[in-house]
């Protein structure tokens, strides 16, 4: 139950999580009750103080939402949170529907909305300066009234503030004097700069008292900036959305201003050890939403502590902080080294012992793969997006020949075209398997797909392995450079086993050649990880 959540923290700093009513809003994401009871669980996992559920009453989704959260979720660190607007003009707060269902949600903190910029009050709500600043007294001390804490948002503050600075201050003290915890400058359209808001956020404090909180958009990707901008300026509430999800381009991002404050700033602003679980929640949100988590995200991103260049890849050898600004793992993330025709002998040592491979300072052996690298990139290989492959090519120079579980004797593809519109798919493989020949055929919904399925009925009866193997993506680049259907082809293949993914590449002057490279490696590098050892 959200009442009995115990903060480890005390209320100094808050953070304040949006996901699930602002970052709700992104185009793409459609959530589920179901969806928004699971972020739900894993914000609070994450440690963050409030988590803003959505708009009881506006809609059956967000009032089920709460009777649900508070039935099925034992809140351990942050309190839930009813969105919703001050009253009607002319209305009274206690017989406005929309406040009393604000009420009836059961949360014990409310946000309120208000205007606080001269033209949206007359123009939007179509009321007068004075009727605005008595909506938010009323609705604020009655909600205070029914023993709730009340945070107030101002939105479109900071442009209302540039066009009549007294009365957006004159909104501030409206809130803050009826008795809300907290007031919330709101860069509702996302225009503002860091230096800008840290003026108006210092001014604001200075001039009216209040505890003030920031919402920023990233219209002009400054959110982050912004957000933390308002924190030097005095703000001791930052409202966030789960990896910067939110309306038009988005919010500020959860986890690098959460991991900004803790790391660059020195403030707790998490319980103990939740840090570490930034990039976990980070994926785990990005998977209920159903969007890929982007690689190049700060802190969470598989390419954040990722690194190519061979004179980084140098340095890190020596001491990884050259390179990075943190420890990777404060943040629940991993350093990598990608390997590519910009490799050089570090690159590719490093990657050997992430790989759990010795090379035992063997010059020219990594001499050798650096090259051997570099002259298969240039023919259109990539081994920083196709870690299996590279591995497979690591150990066989390790060993002195290839990593081989069965070898091809020959394989074809048919796709015939039929007179009623529809396509036949079939394959045929032929190889040798512990020294036993294997002729197999199969059809499937496409060629590559026939070749996959004949490649496993070929192997699965010796390797019994395979069985839980499943190819997860599938992605086809026409090489730059090269032209029309005699273009080269390069294919990277996905392959799950339940536990774990790993991605494997082909390149050949047609698309099946080039897939089927990769359905070898991604068969022989599915039987590495299931510990079988080669013939």
């Amino acid at each position: 139950m959200t009442e009995t959540a115990t903060n480890e923290l005390d209320d100094s700093f808050h953070v304040f999580d949006t996901t699930l009513r602002d970052g709700a809003q992104r185009e793409g994401i459609n959530l589920t009750v179901a969806d928004k009871l699971a972020i739900a669980r894993h914000l609070d996992d994450f440690g963050v103080g409030f988590i803003e559920g959505g708009w009881p009453g506006a809609n059956p989704r967000d009032t089920e939402f709460f009777a649900r959260a508070q039935a099925e979720i034992d809140f351990k660190h942050a309190q839930l949170v009813a969105f919703g607007a001050t009253r009607r003009a002319g209305a009274k707060a206690s017989e406005d529907p929309q406040v009393q269902a604000l009420l009836a949600s059961g949360a014990p903190v409310i946000t309120l909305v208000a205007k606080s910029h001269d033209r949206h009050v007359e123009l939007a709500l179509r009321t007068t300066l004075d009727e605005n600043l008595e909506m938010v007294r009323d609705t604020v001390s009655h909600l205070r009234a029914q023993g709730r804490r009340v945070f107030v948002d101002c939105e479109h503050f900071f442009d209302g503030y540039r066009a009549n600075p007294e009365y957006a201050k004159a909104v501030v003290r409206a809130a803050s004097d009826a008795g809300a915890d907290v007031v919330v400058l709101c860069d509702t359209n996302g225009g503002m700069l860091p230096a800008q808001i840290h003026a108006v956020v210092a001014t604001v404090l200075a001039d009216t008292g209040a505890r003030l909180g920031i919402h920023a958009q990233d219209d002009t990707g400054c959110a982050v900036a912004n957000t933390l901008a308002a924190v030097d300026a005095g703000a001791t509430h930052v409202q966030c959305t789960a990896n910067g999800y939110g309306e038009r381009v988005g919010n500020a991002n959860l986890f690098p201003v959460v991991a900004a404050l803790e790391l660059k700033y020195g403030k707790k602003v998490l319980p103990d050890g939740r840090l570490r679980e930034t990039t976990r929640i980070s994926h785990a949100v990005a998977e209920v939403v159903n969007l890929t988590p982007s690689t190049h995200q700060p802190y969470v991103g598989v390419s954040a502590f990722a690194h190519k260049a061979g004179l980084h890849a140098s340095a890190i050898k020596v001491d990884p902080d050259l390179y990075q600004h943190i420890d990777p793992e404060l943040v629940g993330n991993t350093m990598r080294m990608l390997v590519s025709d910009m490799a050089g002998r570090a690159s590719i040592e490093l990657k050997g012992k992430e790989l759990g491979i010795d090379l035992g300072g063997d010059r020219e052996l990594v001499g050798r793969v650096v090259e051997r690298v570099k002259e298969r990139e240039l023919r259109g290989y990539t081994y920083e997006a196709a870690d299996a492959s590279f591995e497979i090519l690591l150990r066989g120079e390790v060993e002195g020949r290839p990593l081989k579980y069965f070898d091809v004797e020959s394989w074809r593809a048919i796709v015939e075209d039929r007179p009623d519109g529809t396509h036949a798919n079939e394959a045929t493989v032929k190889l040798w398997a512990k020294k036993e020949r294997i002729v197999a055929t199969a059809e499937g919904n496409g060629p590559v797909n026939a070749l996959d399925r004949a490649l496993r009925v070929a192997l699965e009866k010796i390797y019994p392995q395979l069985a839980a193997l499943e190819l997860v993506d599938y992605k086809v680049r026409i090489l730059e450079g090269k032209h029309g259907t005699s273009s080269t082809t390069r294919v990277l293949i996905s392959t799950s086993d339940g536990s774990g993914e790993w991605s494997t590449v082909g390149v050949a002057d047609n698309v099946i050649a080039a897939s089927w490279q990769a359905l070898e490696d991604a068969y022989t590098y599915g039987l590495l990880r299931a510990g079988v050892a080669a013939p």
